[in-house]
């Protein structure tokens, strides 16, 4: 039974990239006279080798150091993983930490595309080309909130092979999608599978410390095996051309498990160019923030249960949204025992594009939406139709060149000081709490943060999860100002909706009693 499933799924990827192959082969054949499973097999193995021997040439391996003082340990070389401080601190002393990571030649100039989280804060960067030369590479532009970066090679322009980038936006799920990198930093390594999802949003970081809290949308989801180092590695289709810079995996055991995400071309197309000539990317913005109108947001709201839209929460003060005039949601209604806010305007179509959820606005941004642009708003507000414009201003913190740097530090982005994690039922058990316990457990509170003013408790308690040890026993945070928080996610959301400065309210878990915190909300501190 083995041995049938593995050729049928062959057969199935066959089928799929060597079509014309096997159509040229069945045309010749005579009717009597079924195709070779072995023609098409020898098919499938020249076209893929073909595709790497094209793809592969344009894929290079990143260096990465970083030096500091830190407190005793070796050196760290931790292949495609960020910068970690060495275990068992003892005395000070200089150390040079190593990463590890993928990336593509963009064109003959030298500039070579990867992930931000790969080159960030580095030292030094080298890069090791296909022919196994190794140069030295500086940092052009890095763009935090679509994970990419933009480094320069010092080498002969005929020894570098650019790809060819592809249009993301016709994929589809099914399609074949292979990835070229240096997972575990094992060079030029190929793997092959499918496009399996698409339209998924990506946490740049999944940490509640320093760090950006923004979301890239349109993300490209596959079953083609990534790993830690691929991260800045290609995704091409059939043909070769690019539609994805693989960039993470969702994954309980830290290495592939057949869920990968890959930042789509059509957002590279528009960063890659602006990081080129300027050194970053303007974000467009809105200024507001939202959820999906579900049907019992719709009913709180007296409207028909199958409208569709995305629901205005929060509009930030002096942003495009507050001048155009629109509302957010200024009261509260029960929904499955939870306090929500309701009532906000309903965004129904952006620029012409339909809205049906939250998403669909995070992405139009995305795709079509430049500073300074005009756009068109249709929406809902307490049931009646209405239609607005506003102008796309520069996303605070994305670059906006008319920031003083005294501005930015009194803008500086909102802070909670913790590290955390999703409560899971091994974790609750532990910790004596039902098993359906939703919310994030902290898992240590920094020094002098807001948290930290806030006593808040971190975990003290050895717990073995999936093979790894962790911390539980913390306090886990459930809400913030009545608004329920199940997850990291919903916690990024509602920090980054705060002003350094403003006065929220914790609803925690403490010892497996609730308990309301007030929590003064601080600027991020400076790296």
């Amino acid at each position: 039974m083995t041995a049938c499933s593995n050729w049928l799924t062959t057969v199935l990827v066959v089928t799929y990239l060597v079509c014309s192959q096997a159509a040229s082969l069945e045309s010749a054949t005579p009717p009597d006279q079924p195709v070779n499973s072995g023609t098409v097999l020898r098919a499938l193995q020249s076209s893929l080798a073909t595709l790497y021997n094209e793809v592969n040439p344009s894929v290079v391996n990143i260096r990465v150091t970083q030096k500091g003082a830190a407190q005793g340990g070796p050196e760290s070389p931790m292949p495609g993983l960020p910068f970690l401080r060495p275990p068992n601190p003892q005395e000070p002393r200089e150390f040079r930490r190593h990463g590890m990571g993928s990336g593509f030649i963009w064109d003959q100039s030298g500039h070579v595309v990867s992930n931000n989280h790969v080159v960030a804060d580095a030292d030094e960067i080298s890069v090791t080309l296909h022919d196994g030369t190794i140069v030295p590479a500086r940092l052009v532009g890095a763009d935090p909130d679509s994970d990419l970066a933009v480094i320069k090679v010092m080498t002969e322009a005929p020894t570098l092979k650019p790809v060819r980038l592809g249009d993301s936006t016709q994929l589809k799920v099914g399609q074949l999608a292979i990835a070229i990198g240096n997972p575990f930093g094992l060079a030029s390594t190929m793997t092959v599978g499918f496009v399996s999802a698409l339209g998924r949003l990506l946490p740049v970081e999944s940490g509640l410390g320093p760090g950006s809290n923004y979301t890239i949308p349109d993300i490209i989801q596959t079953d083609a095996s990534i790993n830690p180092g691929n991260s800045g590695g290609v995704l091409v289709d059939d043909s070769g051309s690019v539609i994805g810079v693989t960039t993470a995996i969702l994954s309980p055991v830290g290495a592939s498990v057949g869920i990968g995400f890959a930042v789509p071309a059509a957002i590279v197309q528009k960063v890659v160019p602006a990081l080129i000539k300027d050194g970053r990317y303007i974000h467009p913005w809105l200024g507001l923030g939202g959820v999906a109108l579900t049907p019992d947001l719709s009913r709180a709201m007296g409207l028909d249960p199958a409208q569709r839209g995305a629901l205005i929460i929060d509009v930030v003060a002096g942003g495009p949204a507050d001048k155009a005039g629109l509302r957010g949601s200024g009261r509260q209604a029960k929904v499955h025992g939870q306090n929500v806010r309701v009532g906000g305007d309903v965004i129904l179509a952006i620029g012409g594009q339909p809205v049906k959820d939250f998403d669909d606005l995070i992405e139009y941004l995305a795709r079509s939406g430049t500073v300074g642009q005009n756009v068109s708003l249709k929406f809902l507000r307490r049931g009646k139709e209405m239609a607005v414009e506003a102008t796309l201003a520069p996303r605070p913190g994305s670059g906006d060149p008319t920031q003083s740097l005294a501005d930015a530090g009194k803008m500086g982005k909102p802070w909670l000081g913790v590290t955390g994690l999703n409560m899971n039922p091994q974790i609750a058990k532990a910790m004596g709490l039902p098993e359906d316990q939703k919310g994030v457990l902290v898992e240590q509170v920094m020094n002098g943060g807001s948290a930290d003013k806030a006593n808040l408790r971190g975990s003290y308690k050895p717990l073995i999860l999936q093979g790894q040890q962790v911390l539980v026993g913390g306090d886990v945070i459930v809400g913030i100002n009545d608004y329920p928080i199940r997850d990291m996610r919903d916690l990024l959301a509602a920090i980054a909706k705060s002003r350094p400065g403003d006065i929220i309210s914790l609803d925690l878990v403490r010892d497996g009693k609730k308990e309301r915190v007030p929590l003064t909300v601080m600027p991020m501190p400076a790296k």
